[in-house]
């Protein structure tokens, strides 16, 4: 179960804050780490993480159309915030109420999102209204308001309304004969305001239309055709679509007269809410609930900041919402929609490109099996290449003496080249299984899609654990040789997903190992058939023994620092939730471990704080690449291990889902633990310091410092991670 923790806690709130001034946080009389105080609301760390992403935009030192980019991330991450985690604060809020029991933690969170929200939002309307559309305009990107066209230019605009945008159109009016129109998940809307002949004051919705860009180019003199293709573009002038839906709202509303048009936009809970005991067909449960996450509940409404009092009192009332869920922007709606004008080709205004390298035992994928034989291959995506992994599956698809292929899939890319080469490889009467997540969030759809593809082309696809997520990412492959069946196995900590392997960091781990091949090879009977197995080699498997594992990981590290003093842990990860693992990390740090944690997003520990977790330094980097990669060092008295996969240190991942931790081999681990984490520590330009009060501050070169990004220098030195020698 996930704990919640309360936000407020007057005294250990101001001594944290006192530290920001500077003065020593001591809670060395506080024994009991099951103080609530002790741990940082979860949903305040996210959106301190957002807030980190929203300084990327702010920061000048970034290329222009990539500060977009982190704009529209911006918005995206919170679109996803609100249809994850407010709807389900919002769930806890309406339950508390149907039984008369108020969940004032619920509402102690849904408050502070709020306050935070508040500080954000006009930093993200400012970043985009005083920097980022000047800077663009000043370059020749000129994303317009309506008003500033010439008549000429409204003309023809009008003329592409009347053909294009036009037909598509259905107002809705809302009064005593017609319903309130539903409104549909993260749609963009304008609420009008008409002034009828006979009935006076009427109000009706339009809604955007979804399948236009949100941004129309205007066509420059002599060109009629208006260009979608922004690929295709290094400058031009763009007007929002709602502005010009707007300003020719008379054609919809013939007879009438317009007495405004105010854009508003709705998210809704993404829940699907599966039934995990009632639910004995996945794939048909999937299927039927894949569209209600675009039907649940409103969690927020959003508004133009010209909107009027009792237009939004109208919308709030119709969808059921309270005015602390309803957000005021001065610049235009879902910002998330500028991921489109990062497709101008505009090679200045972007990061520089750069050629993801091919490991060299990879060059020739023929020979892959043959140096996997000589050692194991260690892929830091994307500065290593995926097409490495791609060329793993493909040959493995085309080698006469692979008889089966397993793997798993969270998320795919749409034009997969593994799916393709798992089907070839079903066409070529290899066995060939596959278990597709249909649970993945938002991707349900696409992988319904694949599965069933797989199925035709004779794949065995299984459809995952009703009760939980399979998570883990490995494949296996098994392969005839002279010496008998050998095992063939690649792990990582992201998808197999050629987009996101340019995209994100990640690890990826190709290895014969014969130990971690029966690990993996149990693993996959367990999740297509009915094995119990609960005990592996090698692996570390979650629910069955990951949590236990780590945690004995980490006492283990306590005892050493007891008896020798030299206790070290590194770990890296997207999020710390979990409160046992927390706890023992106070516990490490109060017997002295030195405890580095690399926390890109969520993290409920305090560091820093005298008594408690005065030796744990919390680091989170928000740069190029989404930091993806999951790895744990144990320094365990010189006999040191690194384990990497999929799984986060949170509830979720160490009990309700399938995750996979892999070691190692011990050639690797000094090149893990100083050239990849070690530089990440160091990193003084992206990198952000967690303080005690949950808040994070940048990182700056001291005086004897040289600059350090460590995501440039991983680009820099690709390669620095790949072993020297052979194995004999």
């Amino acid at each position: 179960m996930e704990r919640n923790f309360p936000i407020q806690c007057a005294d250990f709130d101001r001594l944290v804050t006192d530290s920001v001034e500077g003065i020593r946080v001591e809670v060395s009389g506080m024994t009991d780490l099951s103080n609530p105080c002790l741990y940082a609301d979860r949903e305040y760390s996210w959106l301190q993480f957002n807030d980190r992403v929203l300084e990327e935009a702010l920061d000048e030192r970034n290329p222009l159309l990539e500060r977009v980019k982190f704009l529209s991330i911006f918005g995206s991450n919170l679109d996803e915030f609100f249809m994850v985690r407010v709807s389900g604060v919002q769930k806890r809020i309406a339950e508390g109420a149907k039984e008369d029991q108020a969940d004032e933690l619920a509402q102690e969170q849904l408050q502070v999102i709020r306050e935070e929200l508040l500080k954000q939002l006009p930093v993200n309307d400012s970043c985009w209204n005083e920097m980022l559309e000047p800077a663009l305009r000043e370059r020749g990107i000129k994303v317009l308001n309506y008003f500033e066209l010439s008549g000429e230019d409204r003309e023809k605009l009008r003329d592409y309304f009347e053909r294009n945008i036009f037909p598509l159109l259905t107002p809705l009016g809302f009064d005593s004969g017609h319903p309130f129109p539903h409104i549909s998940n993260l749609s963009l809307n304008l609420a009008v305001l008409i002034d009828d002949p006979d009935y006076g004051e009427r109000f009706a919705r339009v809604k955007i239309p979804p399948m236009f860009a949100r941004l129309i180019v205007v066509p420059e003199e002599g060109q009629e055709k208006i260009s979608s293709s922004f690929e295709e573009l290094k400058s031009g002038r763009f007007v929002w679509l709602e502005q010009l839906i707007a300003a020719n709202l008379d054609l919809l509303f013939p007879g009438q007269r317009i007495l405004g048009a105010y854009p508003f936009r709705i998210t809704r809970d993404a829940d699907l809410g599966f039934d995990e005991d009632g639910d004995k067909d996945l794939l048909t449960a999937v299927k039927q609930r894949v569209g209600r996450n675009y039907f649940g509940p409103a969690v927020r409404l959003e508004t133009d900041d010209t909107m009027p009092e009792r237009v939004s009192e109208i919308l709030l009332k119709n969808l059921e919402l309270t005015s602390p869920l309803m957000f005021r922007s001065a610049a235009p709606l879902g910002l998330s929609s500028l991921m489109k004008l990062t497709q101008i080709n505009r090679p200045e205004l972007k990061y520089k490109p750069f050629k993801p390298r091919k490991h060299s035992l990879m060059a020739d994928k023929e020979n892959i099996f043959s140096a996997l034989k000589k050692q194991d291959i260690l892929l830091y995506h994307p500065y290593d290449s995926f097409e490495s992994v791609v060329d793993l599956v493909e040959e493995a698809a085309d080698d006469p003496d692979v008889l089966a292929i397993k793997m798993t899939l969270y998320r795919v890319d749409d034009n997969s080249r593994i799916i393709q080469a798992l089907m070839k490889a079903a066409d070529r009467n290899k066995q060939v299984a596959v278990l597709v997540e249909l649970k993945a969030r938002f991707d349900e759809e696409n992988n319904i899609g694949w599965a069933k593809e797989l199925e035709r082309k004779g794949v065995h696809v299984a459809y995952g654990f009703p009760g939980r997520k399979t998570h883990a990412k490995m494949c296996l492959i098994v392969r005839a040789e002279k010496e008998g069946i050998k095992y063939y196995v690649h792990m990582g900590t992201g998808n197999y997903n050629a987009v996101t392997g340019r995209l994100y960091t990640d690890f990826g781990y190709l290895t014969s190992d014969p130990f971690i091949g029966k690990d993996i090879s149990d693993l996959f009977n367990a999740l297509t058939g009915y094995s119990r197995k609960d005990h592996y080699i090698k692996l570390l498997v979650a629910p069955q023994n990951m949590r236990h594992q780590i945690l004995e990981r980490i006492r283990r590290e306590i005892d050493m620092q007891e008896k020798f003093g030299n206790g070290h842990l590194i770990f890296k990860m997207n999020s710390l939730v979990d409160y046992q693992c927390i706890r023992e990390l106070y516990r490490a740090s109060r017997v002295g471990v030195k405890v580095d944690l690399i926390v890109r997003g969520i993290c409920c520990l305090r560091p820093g704080i005298y008594g408690l977790s005065e030796n744990i330094r919390v680091t989170s980097i928000v740069g190029r690449f989404l930091e993806h990669s999951r790895a744990y060092y144990f320094r365990n008295g010189g006999k040191e291990e690194i384990f990497m996969g999929s799984a986060d240190l949170m509830p979720r991942n160490l009990d309700n889902r399938v995750e996979v931790l892999f070691p190692v081999s011990s050639d690797y681990i000094p090149i893990l633990r100083d050239a990849i984490l070690g530089t990440h520590m160091k990193d003084n330009i992206k990198a952000r310091l967690l303080l005690p009060n949950g808040r994070t501050e940048r990182i700056y070169p001291q005086p004897e410092e040289e600059e350090l990004d460590s995501q440039l220098w991983m680009l820099e030195n690709r390669g620095v991670w790949e072993l020297k020698t052979e194995k004999s």
